[in-house]
């Protein structure tokens, strides 16, 4: 359930399913009724749940409606917005052998219209709306989500039900061809072509039995997909779609009894499909440690030690999260203690994730060079020994704890937070106030628990154990491979795909037409309170009480820009900041950590282009406690030396590292050709292994001495704290001592005389990175030319349904996702277009980016004027929801000293935006002949990019040229196969769904 394995190096990022509370109501009585009423439609009340007093809770009201489809409504006024979610229980754990990454490819063709939604026209409706869509699929379940203005409620339900009952008759063989290969693309970019990426599969196929439907990923496998056809989909849809096999869940600013009505009238004549059984398996049994291995393009190896434990909702969920926690979760961890901080791993952690058939506990390290794979294991078996004679601390639990209700408070920042968690407790356990039954379990948690926890899954148990090899054959495995799978006894699953017909429902009103939408809700921007201290500090908040928590941003000006005036010193910004992410004068690294853990409160410093940034969250209620330690982190740094010789080890590391990841060396080699050599713009935040290696603990005590000061900082705070609260609790920062700063001033890029080629060779890579782009003079401005560029790019790369990404991704099938946008701060930024696209496709998708942006300056029509209007005007609903856009917007503020009316005049100019306005900023911005084109991939695609007629310069991953005479030439056949590729997928599609976020419950 608490899933905190973070990665820097590469790794797919777990993030947490987001279990969050409601504050405590203040005078609410406590109240939960069931079957209250019946409508005359038959559709049942069936609970109500209200605040109760000392319970954290979201309200909520349940319905079933005749047909079977559960109704669950959040009322929630705090935002003029509603966010629609519909949940089927069906994920890949509904597939079978050689029909892997079904469901998640059922996802994308629910985006590709229906009966009554045209090709490309859902996300478009949406976004025309002001709201944003999405899907995602994983083991146990598949969902789809809108977030809308208020008043576009009918909207989002009539879409969400005519793909529910009207899909099958739209579905046709290019839809199914397109989105089959934009999935191939989403596997090539999420797991093939990246760093440990196919370690997860590695691990399913080996820890469970073959068969079994964990045994696979979400995303499959690319035969299994080549071998479907469209009737597989067909069947899944009538098997599994039916509203009996779904919860609808609605919340933000409704009233339950309109819902009810519109549910009714757009889902209630859907048939009702076949019945669902519920899905159990046992436990995997492991009779010995199982090792299996395999290389990878990657410069640390990987070991990964896993035990199966229990499914999702088992009582012993929690104790072993903590478990988790103790053993890898951080500075305080065993892990921790014993392979990262003794500088023998790179990263250590330990999670543990659980979905609706099983779960397992997984430790995960990566030895520094030097070191080997099968002393990390002896180490971590070492450290399990250790944590048997050490036992689980009173203060173990107690940080579990804090950090747990933290976490489940704060995903309630947001209506989507609420209604997902709401929808998932429905679908998993019937019960949308699970919530209540996971606090009474955190708060009766016991150290015996966690103990008892350990015993009976981990201690003296068998478990898999992965090692990831680089393909340079450095390193040996863990221990050789032990195991092969065993294909006997396995039966393939009756699902019941026999005899399934298409029922349409039937209605009395024309479905055809779109709702229309109500008047526009009212949006306010935050009210806002601001001072300027003594010291030159500027402070601005706004109070909200939503949830009993405070968001802080502290932005101290410089950052990565200060090195401009540094020679040689590349990098020390961050070597700063993380060296601050340690101990204080108070506290070592680990003591500090724990006094954070302690409160459930964050206290973070990171060094960016041109500021470091100070993030702070916390409770309200510990918001004094927390402050003191930003008082110790922020003014009181310990700089010890050992702790500098590991961090700035592990900054190196991560220097090195960046050669295989093939997004880093296009970003890596874009922004060189951009800046040039003499602008530190053009040198990685993180610096270069030269400049890192020869910084000291005295420069790093220099850089903060000299540029860490209140006159060019300034502080914003969201949420529960009023004026008089926060300054009462700023005492340290007032005593913050100015300093002469002198912040570098913008330098001259390097301007292409015409559009040229950067080839970097990545061998054997299965997608190619592609950015196109140069450097414009525009700086930010909210109301000027970078404004109204952002406008006149929106329909070109900003949006989902743009011309570049519906060119690339949906019409041709040459990436997961392609986009363009104009970027600038208090210096001038780039143009920039970019995708990962298919090996094949690399040529072609070149091509068709320069077309797209050589074609825009001829201008756009009035629909898609028209488009940009609607959705950017009616957006505002979305934009300062959580306490992180507030702050976003606030930190605006003070940054470019606007006044908080300049919303106002964006809508003005918005409004009177004409065709001629985008045409003409197009002409000025858009110079397609002088542009940069990196590409990164194998020198397999040489050719067919030199066919193109560019000028091509070939690089290596430092950016130095490398001599023609290496570079391949160009063969007949080559020449050929580019326009193919072109040409391969001429039809257009609808739109698809949009990147996945991996969840705790599976992997989308």
């Amino acid at each position: 359930m608490n899933l905190r394995f973070l990665s820097t190096l590469g790794l797919a990022l777990l993030t947490t399913a987001g279990y969050a509370q409601q504050k405590p109501a203040a005078k609410a009585p406590a109240a939960k009724t069931t079957a209250l009423m019946t409508t005359p439609f038959g559709t049942k009340l069936v609970e109500k749940v209200t605040k109760q007093p000392g319970q954290l809770v979201i309200p909520y009201e349940k319905y079933v409606l005749p047909n079977g489809l559960t109704l669950v409504v959040a009322e929630d006024h705090s935002d003029p917005l509603v966010h629609v979610d519909v949940t089927y229980h069906v994920g890949s754990a509904r597939e079978q052998i050689g029909k892997s990454g079904f469901a998640h490819f059922f996802e994308h063709m629910m985006f590709q219209g229906s009966d009554h939604v045209g090709d490309q026209q859902h996300f478009k409706i949406v976004t025309a709306a002001g709201g944003t869509l999405n899907g995602s699929t994983n083991q146990d379940r598949t969902n789809y989500f809108e977030t809308l203005p208020s008043n576009q409620l009918e909207t989002g339900l009539w879409l969400e039900a005519d793909r529910m009952g009207f899909l099958l008759d739209a579905v046709s063989q290019k839809k199914f061809e397109i989105q089959r290969s934009t999935v191939k693309n989403e596997r090539g970019q999420n797991y093939d072509n990246r760093p440990y990426g196919l370690a997860s599969e590695y691990i399913s196929k080996t820890l469970y039995p073959y068969g079994h439907p964990y045994s696979w990923l979400t995303i499959g496998y690319l035969e299994d997909l080549d071998r479907s056809d469209v009737n597989d989909l067909k069947n899944f849809f009538l098997r599994w779609y039916g509203p009996n096999n779904a919860t609808l869940t609605v919340g933000g600013d409704v009233k339950p009894a309109e819902v009810v009505k519109l549910a009714e009238k757009y889902f209630g004549s859907i048939k009702r499909g076949p019945a669902v059984p519920v899905q159990k398996l046992p436990a995997p049994v492991l009779a010995t440690d199982r090792y299996v291995s395999y290389q990878d393009n990657v410069r640390f190896p990987m070991l990964q030690m896993v035990f199966p434990t229990v499914p999702h909702g088992h009582p012993d969920e929690m104790a072993l999260d903590a478990l988790a926690e103790i053993l890898g979760g951080g500075k305080t961890s065993l892990l921790y203690k014993n392979l990262v901080k003794n500088q023998k791993t790179v990263q250590a952690q330990a999670y543990q994730q659980n979905s609706e058939l099983g779960g397992f506990l997984d430790f995960v390290a990566l030895p520094l060079p030097g070191k080997t794979l099968d002393s990390t294991e002896v180490i971590i078996r070492n450290t399990l020994k250790e944590f048997e004679k050490r036992g689980v601390t009173d203060e173990d639990v107690q940080r579990f704890k804090a950090q747990t209700e933290a976490q489940t408070i704060s995903g309630l920042a947001s209506v989507q937070g609420k209604v997902s968690q709401l929808a998932a407790n429905q679908t998993f356990f019937g019960n949308p106030n699970h919530i209540v039954v996971e606090q009474k379990e955190l708060k009766a948690l016991s150290k015996a628990d966690v103990q008892r926890v350990y015993d009976k899954y981990v201690k003296g148990k068998h478990a898999v154990i992965l090692s990831v090899l680089p393909k340079t054959g450095s390193v040996a495995a863990a221990k050789p491979d032990n195991y092969t799978i065993d294909k006997s006894g396995y039966k393939a699953p009756d699902y019941g795909y026999e005899g399934l017909k298409y029922v349409k429902a039937t209605d009395n009103f024309d479905r055809s037409k779109q709702p229309a939408a109500g008047a526009n809700p009212v949006v306010k921007v935050p009210a806002l309170y601001q001072e300027t201290l003594p010291n030159g500090l500027k402070v601005v908040g706004t109070k909200n009480t939503e949830i009993p928590a405070v968001t802080m941003r502290l932005t101290i000006r410089g950052g990565h820009r200060l090195e401009q005036t540094m020679p040689g010193k590349a990098g020390i910004a961050q070597l700063t900041a993380s060296m601050l992410n340690e101990g204080s004068e108070k506290y070592t690294g680990e003591q500090f950590s724990a006094a954070l853990d302690k409160l459930g409160s964050s206290v973070s410093v990171f060094a960016g282009d041109n500021e470091t940034t100070v993030f702070v969250q916390s409770l309200t209620k510990n918001l004094p406690a927390t402050m003191a330690l930003l008082d110790q982190r922020l003014l009181h740094p310990r700089f010890d030396a050992a702790d500098f010789a590991r961090v700035k080890k592990q900054q190196l590391e991560t220097i090195a590292n960046a050669v295989n990841q093939p997004t880093v060396i296009a970003d890596q080699t874009y922004n060189r050709l951009l800046y040039g050599q003499g602008n530190i713009a053009g040198t990685p935040v993180a610096g270069t292994s030269a400049s890192v290696g020869s910084l000291t603990l005295d420069d790093v005590k220099s850089f903060y001495n000299t540029y860490y000061a209140p006159n060019v900082s300034y502080l914003v705070a969201v949420g529960d704290v009023d004026q008089a609260t926060l300054d009462a609790n700023l005492g340290f920062l007032k005593n913050w001592a100015k300093k002469d700063v002198t912040i570098p001033t913008d330098m001259a890029g390097v301007q292409p005389d015409k559009t040229t080629i950067y080839f970097v060779n990545k061998p054997g890579a299965a997608q190619s990175e592609i950015r196109v782009g140069y450097l414009t003079d525009m700086k930010y401005d909210a109301t000027g030319p970078y404004y109204k560029a952002y406008l006149s790019n929106y329909v070109l790369g900003q949006a989902f349904n743009s011309r570049i990404n519906l060119n690339l991704r949906e019409n041709k099938g040459y990436t997961y996702g392609a986009r363009s946008g104009f970027a600038g701060t208090r210096y001038a930024g780039p143009f920039t277009a970019s995708a990962g696209v298919r090996a094949d496709a690399t040529a072609a998708s070149v091509k068709e980016f320069m077309n797209e942006i050589t074609n825009y300056p001829n201008g756009i029509s009035d629909e898609e004027l028209a488009f940009t209007q609607s959705s950017i005007g009616q957006s505002d609903a979305l934009r300062y929801e959580t306490g992180q856009q507030k702050a976003g917007f606030l930190s605006r503020l003070v940054e470019y000293n606007l006044d908080p009316t300049y919303v106002n005049q964006q809508t003005d100019i918005l409004k009177n935006l004409k065709k001629e306005d985008v045409q003409a900023i197009a002409k000025k911005y858009l110079p397609a002949d002088k542009m940069y084109i990196v590409v990164v991939g194998d020198e397999k695609q040489l050719p067919s990019l030199q066919a193109l007629g560019y000028p091509v310069v070939q690089l290596d991953v430092e950016g130095k040229p490398v001599a023609a005479a290496e570079m391949p030439k160009m063969s007949a056949p080559a020449q050929m196969a580019m326009p193919a590729a072109d040409e391969k997928i001429k039809d257009k599609a609808d739109d698809g769904s949009k990147l996945k976020v991996k969840t705790k419950k599976g992997k989308s």
